[in-house]
């Protein structure tokens, strides 16, 4: 008798067993299953208050484990001068990253929030970072060839190599995701981020859309094209901004209108967006101009 109720006790524990990890199993977390099918699946699962809350990116001012973990949060930045503390250390970033991440993993469903930062001359909000000049200054760098003794109006692969450097010291202080490159085309210099733009000159800017590589990684010569791409642990997903005109609006004056014709806008303006994307850019980040 005693041997047939340790038999039973032992196919009902297997069978709870088994029924527990069945319901334990989640597609959206399952990395063997085809990226569209897991969003499917996570979309499925979410309230309307997820689902907005996950839209929502607020400052780091205003960010606390509890506030993330409260409001469903998806996303927190820095912008330029948002920092934890005055001088404060690659741990302090770290740690500060830590924090707001673990308040979003424990919520319901356990989605991960995505910290971005302004870093749009190197890591230039933390101390003791790399700091690079800026995009007016990199747009009138000039590569010169030996070998045909000629000197090329820009230097693509130096901006390449900023890139990277600026990808490595974002990643050491948490950070996955950089507000980065400013691909305006500054038509007028009286607007006030003139110095985030390459040059007035199309072509250059176009050009200098190769910070993106080194940002993000290259691309593997099998892939597709046009799809956004990070390439591991030492790069970051990059943000081409700010689409799109925002460095030909009226009389130069930040965000306002860009009057502009169909032409103008596609010949100018739109170009180095085609070149980003192409580059497999991960974002980009719309503009206040119309």
């Amino acid at each position: 008798m005693a041997r047939n109720y340790v038999l039973l006790m032992a196919i009902l524990v297997t069978c709870c067993w088994a029924t527990l990890s069945k319901a334990e199993y989640v597609k959206f977390k399952d990395p063997k299953v085809p990226i569209n099918l897991r969003i499917k699946d996570l979309m499925n699962r979410m309230t309307l208050e997820e689902k907005i809350g996950q839209m929502v990116q607020i400052d780091r001012t205003v960010a606390t484990n509890e506030v993330m973990k409260k409001y469903l949060l998806g996303s927190v930045l820095s912008g330029g001068g948002s920092v934890p503390a005055k001088q404060a250390s690659v741990e302090t970033w770290v740690n500060m990253v830590n924090d707001f991440q673990k308040g979003s993993l424990s919520t319901r469903l356990g989605i991960p929030m995505i910290y971005g930062i302004d870093a749009v001359h190197g890591h230039n909000n933390v101390y003791n970072a790399t700091i690079f000049p800026h995009n007016v200054g990199l747009g009138a760098t000039r590569h010169f060839n030996i070998i045909f003794s000629h000197i090329r109006s820009r230097d693509p692969g130096l901006v390449k190599k900023i890139g990277a450097a600026t990808a490595l010291e974002v990643r050491a202080t948490g950070i996955p995701y950089v507000f980065a490159p400013c691909i305006a085309v500054c038509r007028d210099p009286r607007w006030g981020r003139c110095f985030e733009s390459y040059s007035e000159d199309p072509k250059v800017v176009r050009a200098m859309t190769e910070v993106i590589p080194g940002l993000q990684g290259d691309i593997p010569a099998n892939s597709h094209k046009g799809v956004p791409f990070l390439g591991g642990q030492n790069k970051v997903a990059a943000c081409a901004k700010h689409y799109v005109g925002d460095g030909g609006t009226t009389r130069g004056i930040n965000e306002n209108n860009t009057q502009i014709s169909r032409h103008g806008l596609l010949s100018i303006h739109m170009p180095g967006y085609y070149d980003a994307v192409i580059k497999g850019v991960a974002t980009v980040m719309v503009s206040y101009s119309s």
